[in-house]
């Protein structure tokens, strides 16, 4: 645990400084040029999945620390791999990018509310969990401080920092596979007893993540490659983050779990997503030529 206890920050930092080397202060000013799509994709991603993981949670039974697990899970911002699905998918590559430099930002506050508010609701006495300020403050050192920093550094060497983009996304990769390795060997027994509940109920939240993601904006009359990039940033969760602070800053193995289990699940929803959101753009292009 004491390797967790220090590997797993360093490791999210350095992802986190890779997110940071991509994002400029114009990401956040772009928020003006999409102002539906951002405000409906930021809605779907703060109001309606935490809703929707609720009744997963509630309808397949789980109880306790991996019930708040699955809650962190849901609150976490956009994986790293989001742009390059939506890029594949053919969505709006600049959105993804605005959403998910609003998303870190907000995740520092909302990530503390929403274990907190779950831990009240499914552990009752240990209530006070995620929102006492000690752990508020490491959630934003480990989220927000790394963005920060590569951000200054993109700034200062935007050289290369472009130079670095492909490195980090595969770093980023790496280090997903190595978090969600570290969880499962540290909760071993825990994953052993649950994986069978969890697992649907993980690859169902990637799929009602990415249809709400999608079909929401859609019905809004957002543009279809803004409604792509949408769906790709709220259906893709980092379950990085949901696990570092899990085994860090919560110090509970189990609530780890769930992430765990996305992690490795929500690669076969996204791509068919993909598949299918590629096919129908490359249909609609044929139609319209």
């Amino acid at each position: 645990m004491l390797v967790a206890q220090i590997f797993l920050p360093v490791a999210l930092g350095l992802v986190m400084f890779g997110l940071g080397l991509t994002l400029t202060t114009a990401d956040f000013a772009r928020v003006a040029k999409y102002p539906k799509a951002a405000a409906i994709g930021l809605a779907c991603q703060m109001i309606v999945l935490p809703a929707i993981c609720v009744g997963l949670v509630l309808a397949f039974g789980i109880k306790g620390v991996l019930a708040v697990g699955m809650m962190l899970l849901v609150a976490s911002p956009g994986g790293a791999s989001a742009n390059l699905f939506s890029h594949l998918a053919g969505g709006n590559v600049a959105l993804n990018i605005t959403l998910t430099a609003i998303n870190s930002v907000l995740a520092v506050f909302t990530l503390p509310l929403v274990v907190g508010l779950s831990t009240s609701y499914f552990l009752g006495d240990q209530a006070a969990l995620g929102l006492q300020p000690a752990k508020f403050l490491q959630v934003f050192a480990i989220v927000l401080v790394p963005v920060a920093i590569g951000m200054w550094v993109r700034s200062r060497y935007e050289a290369w920092a472009l130079k670095m983009n492909n490195p980090v996304r595969i770093a980023s990769v790496v280090v997903l596979v190595l978090v969600i390795v570290a969880a499962i060997v540290t909760g071993f027994q825990q994953l052993v007893d649950n994986v069978a509940t969890l697992g649907p109920v993980a690859l169902l939240l990637s799929v009602l993540s990415l249809t709400v993601g999608y079909f929401v904006p859609k019905a809004f009359k957002v543009e279809r490659d803004q409604a792509i990039a949408s769906a790709m940033e709220i259906g893709i969760h980092n379950a990085t983050i949901a696990i570092t602070l899990a085994l860090t800053v919560l110090n509970d193995e189990a609530m780890a779990i769930p992430a765990a289990v996305y992690g490795v699940l929500m690669y076969l929803p996204a791509a068919v997503a993909v598949r299918l959101l590629s096919r129908n753009q490359k249909r609609l292009h044929t139609q319209l030529g």
